[in-house]
């Protein structure tokens, strides 16, 4: 069977920012037969997230990140739909999602790997489970659960840089969701700033690239920052840490200002503001949604609860075809859209 498949063309380097031209579309084939315990499935959806900059690398600089290899097939979350199947738990027609769905039109997978998805929990959108009902909300969810310590009634105050993107767009609601008095969000644009206010419930939102950072941060959280959900590390983050409270707590969730640059995850902060964190006993911890895998299934329900009740608002920056999908990770990586970059790839 003839398939289009999207692979690696080139790495950017281990400081380059990446280009569409670093993906190529390609045709190729896949087996006609179906063997036991595989799948047949239509891809419709893709996930396209900051993270996979780690994997264009040679070295990932994580230890549960595998590097995309060059000429082979990139592979990422994926939606689709079941074509054919051997495998006991699967039947043709059935809509399944995987974390490592290969970046193509059609493919033969094993079924183990797969999950069903049931549509009705996020009313249709099915391009929710890659985001707000897939592994960005359960990031934003589990994050703000397990390392924000955000308790009802204790008057905290979050911050969240990256607020306009996937995870922080919801780590905000969430964060109100589940107790916190006031929120602000740090972006970059107007636009972004105005949607994080009307759209998403932020108390406030500060655009970095106007104006005093620092002093607007001041004016807008006078009692200081008790939780940071931490999504994009470098001068933003060592701004907020300098106003966060004694025992206050940061969310270590991504680092995409250090993405493009060759440096551990996470990465050190600088002397004085590692001293800062020190005195105040401030907790900046490793996180990692995967290893808490026995909550997935309960927070995924919640998630899905909040988003039918109408409490979490979803945005998606959707791209059409398999052959846009290298230009939708320039402009997810550029900071250019709002909310989850999804790409469609099949009706």
């Amino acid at each position: 069977m003839i398939i289009q498949r999207v692979v690696l063309n080139s790495r950017p380097g281990k400081n380059g920012v990446p280009v569409a031209e670093n993906f190529q579309l390609e045709q190729s084939t896949i087996a006609d037969t179906v063997q036991a315990g595989q799948v047949r499935v239509k891809t419709l959806y893709l996930s396209v997230d900051p993270y996979m900059r780690c994997r264009m690398n040679e070295d990932t600089g994580s230890d549960y990140l595998q590097p995309w290899q060059l000429s082979e097939v990139a592979d990422g979350g994926g939606v689709g739909v079941v074509e054919e199947s051997k495998h006991d738990n699967f039947a043709e027609g059935d809509f399944v999602t995987s974390f490592t769905w290969p970046w193509q039109t059609v493919a033969i997978l094993d079924g183990s790997l797969l999950q069903k998805l049931v549509p009705q929990l996020v009313n249709g959108r099915l391009s929710y489970f890659l985001g707000a009902a897939g592994i960005t909300g359960l990031t934003a969810l589990l994050g703000v659960r397990e390392k924000g310590h955000v308790a009802v009634g204790a008057n905290q105050t979050m911050v969240v840089s990256g607020a306009a993107g996937a995870c922080g767009s919801l780590a905000g609601q969430i964060g109100r969701l589940e107790g916190c008095s006031r929120v602000v969000g740090i972006a970059g644009t107007d636009e972004k700033c105005s949607i994080l206010v009307q759209e998403m419930g932020f108390d406030a939102a500060i655009n970095y690239k106007k104006g005093n950072v620092a002093e607007q941060l001041r004016e807008l959280c006078p009692g200081g920052v008790d939780v940071y959900f931490d999504n994009v590390g470098g001068d933003i983050s060592d701004t907020v840490i300098s106003q966060m409270n004694q025992n206050s707590h940061i969310i270590l969730c991504g680092q995409i200002s250090q993405y493009n640059k060759d440096v551990p995850y996470p990465p050190p902060l600088p002397p004085d503001i590692e001293k800062i964190q020190k005195e105040r006993n401030i907790t900046r911890e490793r996180f990692l949604v995967l290893n808490y895998m026995d909550k997935h299934e309960a927070s995924i329900l919640q998630l899905c609860q909040w988003i039918q009740e109408g409490k979490l608002k979803v945005r998606e920056t959707m791209v059409e075809g398999l052959a846009n999908i290298g230009a939708a990770f320039q402009s997810m990586m550029s900071g250019g859209n709002i909310g989850k970059q999804i790409v469609s790839v099949s009706k």
